[in-house]
């Protein structure tokens, strides 16, 4: 139904399952429009899905062992998987064959455990391996690099600090900084462009850091540790570091603006996603017999709105649709659920004087409503009625707003400067091409 004719007063967080993709996946990702749904499976391959059509338009298969990640580039052209396999394939969706035409491959000594595009630019890639190390590889002619990100320790730090592994690593929205988390309960802040750690935030008695998540808009940020809490915080603004000269590093403790968890059954937490406005985040429960999601409401103090049922099939995984009102959790049995908030129909916005009614009432006849109109006028009216161009062909376009996602930044800021120096193919007015597959060739 056209977006249009929804209520915009209604709930703005998903509370039914729409549909169900049987695409034996580990987990699923959304694309920046919200059209397409990109499935990681365990058997190495990766699968596209038009929602539109709930068909697989695309097949990446390429890997010889479990996808551990799935990302898109910030207009959909590339996809990126990471695996087991030790290698990240980049995938070009604009060839017009399936399966799509690989655009690079990049290779590590480890398998690896996940890997981004930045959001400026799918030539940079964030890659995080399974020995606990990180990398940023630039693919651009002119800053060409492998770069291990390592933390800085200072003259007061012992060798047990230095033990201590990186298990979860993200770009923030803007891909100003790489955000790192460690096993012991840090999150390490670095410049994308310098590589150098600008900051070193402690979170009392997190644990190991399990994931990071960002709001698209605004400066918060949610964490995942292993004493089954999610915490949000509130980021603090970060100098840009200059090349050769001594820079300081931000210490500090971050406290928490808000502590979600389960008070009743104390499971931790697989997943966790914020809604396109940030005023939402859901958490996906590890519980063993059950589906559960879990919403909280930022906006109002971070108070529990809902838990959403999905069944007997544990959940694995979850994902926020980048634009709507929506979500896409994946089971442990390989089906993707994709969550929606129904909304009734208005009838009323199909015409400008019509006006819906609850009851029957008089109608009461205007005061020129059925006069014979001149018929002069009434054949010029139509007339000019009928020159006016009428598009057929056209329709609403999904177009990405970055402004809304974060990655629009301002001019002459050197760190978004570097990103944008050689850019891709990735055009905001490429538009993916649906291939249909036949599901005996998926299977």
């Amino acid at each position: 139904m056209n977006a249009s004719l929804l209520n915009p007063f209604t709930v703005t967080h998903p509370t039914a399952v729409q549909t169900s993709l049987v695409s034996g996946a580990s987990f699923a990702r959304f694309d920046p429009t919200g059209k397409f749904v990109a499935a990681g499976r365990s058997d190495g391959s990766a699968a596209i899905w038009d929602l539109d059509t709930r068909a697989v338009i695309r097949w990446c298969e390429g890997h010889v062992k479990a996808v551990t990640s799935v990302d898109w580039s910030q207009n959909s052209r590339y996809v990126l998987t990471s695996s087991k396999d030790w290698n990240v394939i980049i995938w070009d969706l604009a060839s017009p064959v399936d399966p799509p035409q690989r655009c690079n491959t990049i290779r590590f000594d480890a398998p690896v455990v996940s890997a981004y595009f930045h959001p400026r630019n799918s030539r940079i890639v964030l890659a995080l391996l399974s020995t606990g190390e990180a990398y940023v590889v630039d693919s651009r002619k002119e800053h060409r690099a492998r770069v291990e990100l390592c933390e800085t320790l200072g003259e007061d730090d012992d060798d047990e600090r230095a033990r201590s592994i990186m298990t979860t690593a993200r770009f923030d929205p803007s891909g100003r900084h790489v955000f790192v988390g460690t096993s012991t309960g840090n999150v390490l802040v670095f410049n994308s462009r310098t590589k150098i750690m600008v900051a070193r935030h402690r979170v009392a008695g997190a644990g190991s850091m399990k994931s990071l998540e960002f709001a698209k808009v605004g400066r918060r940020f949610a964490t995942n540790s292993s004493d089954r809490t999610i915490r949000q915080f509130i980021l603090p603004t970060y100098p840009s570091p200059i090349v050769g000269a001594e820079s300081t590093i931000l210490e500090t403790e971050l406290e928490p603006t808000h502590r979600f968890n389960d008070p009743i059954s104390k499971v931790s937490w697989h997943a966790m996603s914020y809604s396109p406005d940030g005023e939402w985040l859901a958490g996906g429960s590890a519980d063993p017999a059950t589906h559960k999601i879990y919403i909280w409401d930022i906006s109002n103090d971070g108070q529990f709105a809902t838990a959403l049922d999905g069944g007997r099939e544990p959940l694995i995984d979850i994902h926020w649709h980048p634009q709507a009102s929506r979500l896409a959790s994946t089971t442990n049995q390989g089906s993707v659920l994709i969550w929606h908030c129904p909304s009734p129909e208005r009838w009323g916005a199909f015409a400008g004087g019509f006006e819906e009614a609850d009851e029957n009432v008089m109608y009461e006849e205007g005061e020129a409503e059925f006069d014979i109109e001149n018929e002069v006028e009434l054949a010029m009216r139509k007339k000019l009625q009928e020159d006016e161009a009428v598009d057929i062909l056209g329709g609403v376009e999904n177009v990405v707003d970055h402004k809304m996602n974060g990655v629009a930044g301002d001019p002459g800021d050197e760190d978004l400067e570097w990103a944008d120096d050689e850019p891709d193919d990735d055009w905001q007015e490429w538009r993916l091409k649906v291939i249909m597959v036949d599901d005996d060739d998926a299977y």
